[in-house]
């Protein structure tokens, strides 16, 4: 890690980050050394830097800050870096979430990726590297100007994040809802459980992994909880289609 000095904020208790046009990153980790580099070098890099030494700090200053992304350290003491992941995701905040790990077992970047982060990098890293995913993530998130998807009944609204069938909103999570967009995208065309693991998931590795089947499981159950034909139908060896 480049060991560069810049101006940065560091938020201990609550405080807010207010009009500002640059993106926010909050930087989270117990260890001061590696959080304070990631502040210098990050803030040359032209990011706004805000951080947290601690889950219960960062859960706040997500909720009251509203950072565009946040670089998360898994080994925390407290409330450690998944579960300040699966409680964000919980209540609905679909921020961009990069993981930080000394842990490089294809179990331990499962578990994150699974939790509901979207990118995942193991302990010494480049700084351009970590630039990179952030930037990354950043174009991926969805433009406020993003067009409504009619197919069939249903209608997928990527700038409301809705999903209606025959009119009526589906309540989905951040996870179920991207899931349904990608279908969305591509509706007719069947599509591996790879490939939606990459789109969706952000694996970019192989994995033996049943989420995928597990998330079409639970988008299945609400969108034919009124009794509706099934939409999302399976391709036996192949993967899923949506046939609305």
């Amino acid at each position: 890690m480049s060991s560069l000095s810049a101006p940065s904020t560091t938020f201990g208790d609550h405080d807010s980050i207010v009009g500002l046009e640059t993106p926010t990153v909050l930087v989270v980790d117990d260890d001061a050394p590696i959080r304070q580099a990631l502040e210098r070098s990050l803030s040359l890099e032209g990011f706004e830097v805000a951080s947290a030494a601690d889950g219960e700090t960062a859960l706040a200053l997500v909720s009251e800050a509203h950072p565009a992304i946040v670089v998360l350290d898994v080994a925390m003491p407290g409330i450690d870096g998944v579960e300040v992941t699966r409680r964000l995701r919980a209540t609905g905040d679909d921020v961009p979430i990069l993981m930080l790990s000394a842990r490089d077992e294809v179990e331990d970047r499962v578990a994150g990726l699974q939790a509901g982060a979207d990118d995942y990098v193991v302990k010494p890293f480049a700084v351009e590297e970590l630039v990179a995913r952030l930037n990354a993530l950043l174009r991926r998130r969805p433009e406020a100007v993003a067009v409504a998807i009619d197919v069939g009944r249903l209608r997928v609204d990527p700038a409301r994040r809705q999903v209606l069938i025959d009119g009526e909103q589906v309540e989905l999570t951040k996870r179920e809802f991207d899931l349904m967009h990608t279908f969305a995208r591509h509706p007719g065309i069947v599509l591996t459980r790879a490939q939606l693991l990459e789109q969706v998931w952000g694996y970019t590795f192989d994995v033996e992994t049943n989420v995928v089947d597990v998330f079409v499981g639970y988008l299945r159950r609400k969108l034919e909880a009124g009794g509706g034909e099934r939409v999302i139908q399976t391709v036996r060896g192949a993967g899923f289609v949506l046939r609305a």
